[in-house]
């Protein structure tokens, strides 16, 4: 199964009221699931020799990244932070291309579904908002690394 059948796929459910639907071809396995949002999760394996791979709906709608408090060594400086985490497997970006602004720096105050990255994966460019309110202490990610799911990007301090 090609990309382009997959967000055919996508769209299809995107359409629908299936809530899930799971296709098996020569040894694959591609689950596709509906979440309450329009983002949609792709979860592709063959085999226990490769990595499970997550991929977004078509960049119309744009991507969320989950948060969750930082978990640190006891230090209260930073028992508050919030992290900003990938939602997929990628490439992170923090500018939309060469020569163009940084999404979010170190110390700039961010809102909600104020962009903070890019997150490339099967060819599509996903924006990533954020969904708290302050300010970016550390990017902890360089710019064109990979990123694994659930990775953290930022920390934020939302105070």
């Amino acid at each position: 199964m090609d990309i382009k059948q997959i967000q055919e796929l996508v769209k299809l459910i995107n359409k629908t009221s299936i809530g899930e639907i799971t296709i098996e071809e020569d040894g694959k396995k591609i689950t596709i699931k509906q979440k309450n949002d329009p983002v949609q999760n792709i979860i592709a394996s063959s085999g226990p020799s490769y990595p499970q791979m997550a991929a977004p709906a078509p960049s119309a709608s744009p991507v969320t990244a989950a948060t969750t408090q930082e978990p640190t060594k006891n230090d209260s400086k930073t028992d508050h932070y919030v992290t900003i985490k990938s939602p997929m497997i990628g490439t992170f970006y923090r500018q939309a291309g060469p020569g163009k602004p940084i999404f979010a720096n170190v110390d700039e105050v961010i809102t909600p579904g104020k962009v903070v990255c890019i997150i490339e994966a099967m060819k599509l460019f996903n924006e990533i908002e954020s969904e708290v309110k302050g300010r970016i202490v550390k990017v902890l990610v360089e710019d064109a690394s990979p990123v694994e799911y659930d990775q953290p990007l930022f920390l934020v301090d939302p105070a």
